[in-house]
């Protein structure tokens, strides 16, 4: 009896300890319909607008409006959106993206004005 429970008892650790991702990429076949026109509110200090986009939940999509995110100094955010992939469609997460302040595509510690733009 003692060893019935020990064996279970390790079945249960080893498969607690399997890696599951946090968030697979899901594919559907369905394309996003054009996204809602949202007037971004005026800008708020140390946050990032995230716009409102569509998402796939229960076999359709569903709108989820735009929101305040506060902001992280010395990254930018990259909007969530959809992207065409074999056929399908597929949802990339918003996420915040390291090492470029200004959005010019030059990393801040090769950039001489890593807080312009306009300017590398």
């Amino acid at each position: 009896m003692i060893k019935k429970i020990l064996v279970a008892a390790m079945v249960a650790a080893s498969l607690a300890s399997i890696a599951i991702p946090a968030s697979a990429e899901i594919i559907v076949r369905v394309a996003p319909p054009q996204p809602r026109v949202e007037v971004a509110p005026q800008p708020r200090r140390g946050h990032v607008w995230v716009a409102g986009h569509w998402e796939w939940k229960n076999r359709k999509h569903h709108w989820v409006q735009g929101t305040w995110v506060r902001e992280r100094r010395g990254h930018r955010y990259e909007q969530p959106q959809w992207v065409e992939r074999d056929g399908g469609w597929a949802m990339q997460r918003g996420a915040w993206h390291r090492g470029d302040r200004d959005g010019d595509g030059v990393p801040n510690n090769r950039d001489r004005a890593p807080n312009n733009p306009n300017r590398s």
